[in-house]
């Protein structure tokens, strides 16, 4: 049995799951897309293809493999694409929750089934159909839950609105020993660098005390001052509308001290490294395109 255990965002991992690339499919078309990003590329014909995204996920899957990571992957469905395994589930402490996700994407569940049946039954929650939440937009810090939504009236007009205020209450009642917080997100369905679509899109935690944001991904103020009050001012990397747009916010930890990160990213990594970080270059751009990155491609399982 795996005994899942994930309190936070950057200690030790030990198992993981990664989605996959393979047998992605035909490029969607414009009414298909499910963010602004994707929409762009498809209408500007540089939507990625499927060796590049391949490439960039096994160059990943190296970097756990030089960990020592245990990397589970989704059962191959033929045409489909299965690369953002954030989406599908979450762990919170030692506890797995499928997520309410678009229902055109119930199958990549289904794919990684063969996992959730070697967890404690007792241990894995579904929420009720009223309840919208997905796991990019659940950020884990010790005793904080972090949690993007969407307070807006206009929630059902918006495929990017992924996390609904029933999700948070959700969350709260499952966890009432945590300090559940929500964070209400800029949403736009045309374009892209005022789209968050999930919180990690603009906000993540690194290491013991740090984190990158973004303040103008937050509607209020307010929720943004709470980040800063929380870790610091000083403890922040603040990133601009460009790079929130590239997925700056979106790397992965690996460890409290290494970073997994878009080796285009310079001005990040480079502040990641002054910080004392190993930061673990890899080719992720392709991917990008599609509105997701580094801890959006990721599921994991079990941290120390």
């Amino acid at each position: 049995m795996l005994q899942l255990n994930v309190k936070n965002e950057s200690s030790r991992l030990r198992t993981v799951v990664l989605g996959s690339a393979i047998n992605n499919g035909p490029t969607p078309t414009a009414d298909e897309a499910y963010d602004p990003k994707s929409l762009e590329h498809i209408l500007a014909g540089t939507y990625p293809i499927e060796k590049d995204m391949i490439a960039e996920m096994e160059a990943f899957n190296q970097v756990f493999q030089k960990y020592d990571v245990k990397v589970y992957r989704p059962e191959m469905i033929e045409n489909y694409n299965q690369i953002f395994a954030r989406d599908i589930g979450f762990v919170i402490d030692d506890i797995f929750i499928k997520a309410n996700i678009l229902p055109d994407r119930e199958r990549e569940l289904d794919a990684i089934q063969y996992i959730i049946d070697q967890i404690d039954p007792a241990k894995v929650v579904r929420p009720p159909e009223e309840v919208h939440i997905e796991g990019g937009d659940v950020i884990l810090y010790n005793d904080y839950i972090f949690i993007g939504t969407y307070k807006g009236s206009d929630y059902k007009d918006y495929i990017t609105a992924r996390t609904n205020m029933a999700g948070v209450n959700y969350i709260k009642n499952l966890f009432p020993n945590k300090i559940v917080k929500e964070f209400d997100l800029v949403k736009s369905k045309i374009e892209a660098r005022d789209n968050a679509l999930h919180l990690d899109c603009c906000f993540q935690p690194v290491g013991k005390n740090k984190g990158i944001i973004y303040k103008s991904g937050f509607r209020e103020e307010a929720d943004y001052m709470f980040l800063v009050n929380l870790f610091g001012k000083e403890n922040l990397f603040h990133i601009t509308r460009d790079e929130m747009y590239s997925m700056n916010s979106n790397v992965f930890s690996i460890a409290l001290d290494v970073v997994v990160s878009e080796k285009s990213f310079t001005r990040l990594n480079n502040w990641l490294r002054d910080n004392g970080f190993t930061v673990e270059e890899i080719p992720y751009a392709e991917i990008a395109k599609q509105e997701g990155l580094l801890r959006c491609s990721t599921l994991p399982l079990i941290r120390d």
